[in-house]
């Protein structure tokens, strides 16, 4: 077995595509501590600085107190605590949704909904450049499971005109994880519903991020309940603690609670965590501050690398794509940067189509004016022969 595996982990070595973990020794925030030094944070997903802030921290531990660390069993025997409650009432109201069901991840989630919703003999329509975990969910459902060209309605419309699927779902992200671009929402609502088709979308990346309060893609283009009938969340990035979430109408969630595999056959997140995402939302919501300076950031950002010449991908989101093409050479350039003091994600295939890689810029509401222009002064030092303006 092992020659086997080893072959096939020399081969991905030699593509230039081979993963390795950082030992980061402290918590997250705009500075991690990472071999002994500091390095200025431009890859987490903690869109608004809340990963490490004191009052979210003060409730986990208050509630570790009251609950211990764990649940100790399912949602459905007896980990289903108060906390757990209230946080889902407060996610349904937050989100503008009757009900909310809590998961322990976006990919438990992901996968749970789309296989409780549809199966054998139905259709599934997803974009190409959809999360790994939507994908997935997709090709265990046994539907019929069918890609459209991303963002392309006239390549959606194509798929589900020639469906005669009793059920048709329609599964995109909100933001796109790799791109920072956004789904063009409205008019697949309104193509699912000339189609007679379920939307779900996953908004991992939007919620927090955009809308009035932080709500999300689906309250920026307000669209209701009936329009987007699934919305997944999740609460480890732009919430800073951990978890996820699926919203919608009483039906679908008592379905969720009947029928998915990976809500019914786990254990419940901690209680604690919950507890924690409570104080999190009432952030999100009361310091509007933070998308403020966040949109403020981006915009710096962006302005900057125009000056330079950077070729970015057209994101107005807190991920900035650099596209870079060249796989290798994402990985020299991560790696330069580095050595400049900065933590950027290198993004190769499989997590993007082959001949995409990236460097993935993430900023957070917590990140500096200063600490943006240094990895744009950074960046220019590289761009004469490394990057592509």
């Amino acid at each position: 077995m092992d020659a086997t595996l080893q072959a096939q982990l020399n081969q991905r070595r030699e593509a230039h595509l081979y993963r390795t973990r950082l030992n980061v020794e402290s918590g997250c925030s705009s500075l991690l501590q990472v071999d002994g030094r500091a390095l200025i944070n431009f890859c987490s997903n903690d869109y608004l600085g809340l990963a490490g802030h004191p009052d979210i921290r003060r409730a986990l531990q208050q509630a570790a107190d009251q609950y211990g660390t764990g649940s100790g069993a399912s949602h459905l025997i007896s980990g289903h605590s108060v906390a757990h409650h209230q946080l889902e009432e407060q996610l349904a109201e937050f989100t503008g949704r009757p009900r909310a069901l809590l998961f322990s991840t976006g990919y438990m989630a992901n996968i749970g909904a789309i296989n409780a919703l549809i199966g054998r003999r139905d259709l599934i329509v997803q974009d190409q450049l959809n999360h790994a975990s939507l994908l997935d969910g997709g090709r265990l459902s046994q539907a019929d499971f069918q890609r459209y060209k991303h963002n392309d309605i006239a390549h959606l419309r194509q798929r589900l005109e020639k469906s005669s699927a009793p059920r048709k779902l329609i599964v995109t992200d909100g933001v796109f994880s790799m791109d920072g671009d956004t789904a063009p929402l409205r008019e697949i609502s309104n193509l699912a519903a000339e189609h007679n088709a379920w939307l779900m979308v996953d908004d991992a990346h939007g919620l927090g991020v955009l809308g009035q309060q932080g709500a999300g893609l689906v309250e920026q283009l307000k669209l209701d309940v009936e329009q987007v009938p699934v919305l997944m969340g999740t609460l480890g990035k732009s919430f800073g603690t951990f978890g996820a979430f699926i919203a919608g109408s009483e039906a679908l969630i008592e379905t969720l609670i009947q029928f998915s595999r990976s809500y019914i056959y786990t254990t419940a997140l901690p209680p604690a965590i919950a507890a924690a995402t409570l104080a999190s939302l009432e952030i999100v919501r009361r310091e509007d501050w933070r998308r403020d300076k966040l949109t403020q950031l981006i915009q710096r950002f962006r302005s900057g690398a125009e000056q330079i010449g950077l070729q970015l991908a057209a994101s107005s989101t807190p991920i900035q794509p650099l596209l870079i093409n060249d796989d290798q050479k994402v990985m020299q350039l991560g790696q330069q940067l580095r050595d400049a003091g900065f933590l950027v994600g290198a993004i190769r295939p499989p997590t993007v189509p082959a001949g995409t890689g990236r460097l993935r810029i993430t900023l957070s509401a917590e990140h500096s004016d200063e600490q943006v222009d240094q990895l744009l002064d950074a960046l220019d030092s590289l761009s004469g022969s490394d990057t592509p303006t």
